[in-house]
């Protein structure tokens, strides 16, 4: 409606109480009032009604100084490094300075970085505008090897990002080595099953005592071959169930008794005894019984191979010792005597355990190998009165079943003097 239509509308709406001062005899005063309602009225009815208007707000301009970037590169773990166009270094995270300790802003890369192989990547992504990688060793402080992208940005600048992939070398690395050594232990029984099958069926098949010399070999490589399948599967299925800790009880006491009946005629035809010293009343402790035997089998056996005939191994049992006593970190062959401990036990103060000690009188192991053992196929074979019979997994086996069931494992042992395992259990309340 336009304005003009507007102001007449009101003034009809006005003049409405006066035409009823003439023809209804109303008085004037009540119809000057009447009227400037009804003219109020109307402009109010005829207002525009605008639509709401929208809340304005003022934008925040986003920060341009790269303060908020630098603080987000600063708590990253990974090195990354930003070079400008100059090839000089704007950034250095404290990763980055870690490995590279004289960053300075303004630095030449070269200056800073010493590594050919960065230098170079750094290059090719320069020239070609694209994402180049390469993965080098770091050998200082210590070995680490790492993986740097080199990652063009805008306004020719640079980062270079790092990623330690020292870990996953490591794994592999165990892996090969895994499989190189079970090719090999497998290989020569294998080669000596096919050499003396090769006899068997050539010239010696026409003689008895050959043959029967011969297959009580084949018999002795086919059972290694068997012992060696054994191990591997027993400890494929240890590490499986790593995760999970034991909760069941059962008597150490029963299992030590019973691995020493089981033993009995091993030790018997070495000439060696097995002397427990054991509480009188059961021991319980949480664990899976059948691995808990395996421990005990392992170590015994270990250690009757390592004595001489005529000589005593000894196993001891303390049914309760605490994590923070004095007797927990005891050394039975004194203090002279080195002593690694292969699995740490958990630090729990209030963590009880029970300590079983199996220890030899043999030759004992030179220092430089204490820290291998434990490792799979690792043997210690100087000294060791019996030939070659083990598959190497032994102490493996007993490392990853003493670690699932969250216990300790430590070994002492002194050249001339003797050996000592010992192995925490966590004892049940």
């Amino acid at each position: 409606m336009t304005r003009t239509r507007k102001i007449i509308a009101v003034l009809v709406a006005a003049m409405g109480p006066l035409v009823l001062v003439v023809l209804a005899r109303i008085p004037l005063g009540g119809a000057l009032w009447a009227s400037a309602g009804m003219a109020v009225l109307m402009a109010l009815i005829l207002r525009p009604i605008r639509p709401p208007t929208a809340r304005v707000t003022t934008p925040v301009p986003v920060r341009q100084d790269g303060h908020a970037a630098q603080e987000v590169l600063g708590i990253l773990p990974d090195p990354v490094i930003v070079v400008g166009a100059q090839e000089r270094v704007e950034f250095a995270n404290p990763a980055a300075c870690a490995i590279y300790p004289g960053f300075e802003p303004g630095i030449l890369l070269s200056l800073l970085v010493r590594h050919p192989e960065v230098l170079a990547v750094a290059g090719r992504a320069r020239i070609k505008g694209a994402v180049q990688e390469v993965r080098f060793a770091l050998r200082r402080p210590s070995e680490r090897f790492l993986r740097v992208m080199a990652l063009p940005l805008k306004t020719g600048r640079m980062a270079l990002v790092f990623q330690d992939e020292t870990e996953l070398h490591r794994a592999e690395h165990m892996r090969a080595g895994f499989l190189a050594n079970v090719s090999h232990e497998l290989r020569t029984p294998l080669a000596s099953l096919s050499g003396y099958i090769d006899t068997l069926g050539g010239h010696a098949k026409d003689d008895a005592a050959a043959q029967e010399r011969f297959l009580a070999i084949m018999a002795d490589q086919a059972a290694r071959m068997g012992r060696l399948i054994d191990d591997l599967l027993s400890l494929s299925r240890i590490e499986m169930d790593a995760h999970l800790a034991p909760k069941t009880q059962m008597d150490l006491n029963a299992a030590l008794s019973d691995v020493k009946d089981a033993l009995t005629p091993v030790f018997t035809a070495r000439g060696v005894q097995v002397q427990m010293e054991l509480p009188a009343a059961p021991v319980y402790i949480l664990g899976e019984r059948d691995q808990v035997i395996q421990v005990i089998q392992n170590l015994i056996d270990n250690a009757i191979k390592y004595t001489p005939k005529g000589q005593n191994v000894t196993v001891s049992l303390m049914a309760d010792v605490r994590r923070q006593s004095p007797g927990f970190d005891q050394k039975a062959l004194g203090e002279n005597a080195p002593r690694l401990q292969i699995v740490e036990a958990p630090r729990d103060p209030g963590q009880r355990f029970v300590m079983l000690e199996v220890r030899d009188p043999g030759p004992g192991i030179p220092a430089e190998h204490l820290p291998r053992l434990g490792e799979r196929f690792y043997r210690v074979e100087a000294g060791k009165t019996s030939e070659r019979t083990g598959t190497g997994l032994g102490l493996a086996i007993v490392k990853h079943i003493i670690n699932r069931h969250r216990g300790g494992f430590s070994v002492q042992s002194q050249p001339g003097v003797g050996t000592v395992f010992t192995v925490a259990l966590p004892r049940a309340q």
